[in-house]
């Protein structure tokens, strides 16, 4: 951004929140962030908290630019058609978790969790595709975590379901592209996530060959037009996806989406239907399948309600302080 505004001002503005899930998702029953109260819009700093400083500056920067100055690229569209997401939940309550997100035809369901074996998978997934009929669209979300080998056997097991793409089925780069290879027949598309917003350069994917698509996060990139730089460089679709904000976070995903070119795929945004109460009045979920482009508050009584503990508090502000430090240097 053209001048980072001080610590001081960052820290004036800032409400450290602790809001719960109504389902367990990777491994926390409550989502923290920093709520920034920008001159320009509310902005959210939530990097996971085993996130080192280098990479959580990143998500700070995002967040500063969301907050204190307006994207450059104009909006293209007002809603954003978006995705249910669904944790690694028992079969018993697969149905309940995807009716939070209401009318979405689209599912996007978390796969390779540590202590699920392929069963658990083929049959969560199975249920999915009963649930949605033969025209929902499903894809999966490994978070890198198969190598090649068992991205490759659990592919085969799972494609008979009709699959959209494959989010992040193996760590590496150069994982992805020969699991692209060997799968190449199958006509299952990979995507690449961890590999565009955790990488030193985000484009190696690509000019690897080792994706079809790229699910972009505004946040981790550092913000939506150095977001909307990537995709353009890299030439590949892409889905633009959260990382389970609340709706200030969703905010400025949803602006991201708005000003891509092309949409050609329901954006994981919907996922504040995981949430079990929200920062705002008017959550930012899924109606008939879509999100608004819109402007988002937050509400005195929800920041008030879901304030963090004093210990959680001086924990994040000292993590934004070294992060501003960081982009300061």
């Amino acid at each position: 951004m053209d001048a980072l505004p001080p610590l001081a001002e960052v820290l004036a503005r800032a409400h450290v929140v602790s809001v719960p899930l109504a389902t367990r998702f990777r491994g926390v029953e409550h989502r923290e962030a920093v709520l920034l109260d920008g001159p320009v819009a509310w902005s959210e700093f939530a990097p996971f908290v085993e996130y080192d400083d280098a990479e959580a500056s990143t998500w700070l920067a995002a967040a500063l630019r969301f907050g204190w100055q307006r994207s450059s690229a104009p909006a293209v569209r007002a809603s954003i058609p978006v995705n249910a997401t669904l944790p690694a939940v028992p079969l018993d309550r697969v149905a309940a978790t995807l009716a939070r997100f209401g009318a979405c035809r689209t599912v996007k369901i978390k796969v390779a969790e540590r202590g699920e074996t392929l069963a658990d998978d083929v049959a969560r997934v199975g249920e999915v595709r009963r649930l949605v009929g033969p025209e929902g669209r499903i894809r999966l979300d490994a978070n890198g975590g198969w190598n090649l080998d068992e991205a490759e056997h659990a592919i085969r097991a799972l494609e008979r379901f009709d699959l959209e793409y494959v989010e992040q089925p193996c760590a590496s780069i150069d994982e992805l592209a020969e699991l692209r290879r060997r799968i190449h027949r199958l006509g299952v598309p990979i995507a690449a996530d961890e590999s565009v917003r955790k990488a030193v350069d985000p484009l190696t994917v690509a000019r690897a060959g080792a994706a079809d698509l790229l699910v972009i996060k505004a946040a981790p990139l550092g913000g939506i037009d150095r977001a909307l730089a990537i995709v353009a460089e890299a030439g590949l679709p892409s889905v633009v996806s959260s990382a389970l904000d609340t709706s200030i976070g969703l905010a400025m995903g949803a602006e991201l989406a708005a000003r891509l070119p092309q949409l050609d795929y329901d954006c994981g945004l919907g996922t504040a239907a995981l949430l079990a109460d929200d920062v705002v009045a008017d959550p930012l979920r899924p109606l008939d399948g879509a999100i608004a482009v819109r402007p988002i508050v937050a509400d005195p009584d929800a920041l008030r309600r879901h304030a963090a503990d004093p210990a959680r508090t001086a924990w994040w502000r000292e993590r934004l302080t070294r992060c501003h430090a960081l982009l300061s240097g």
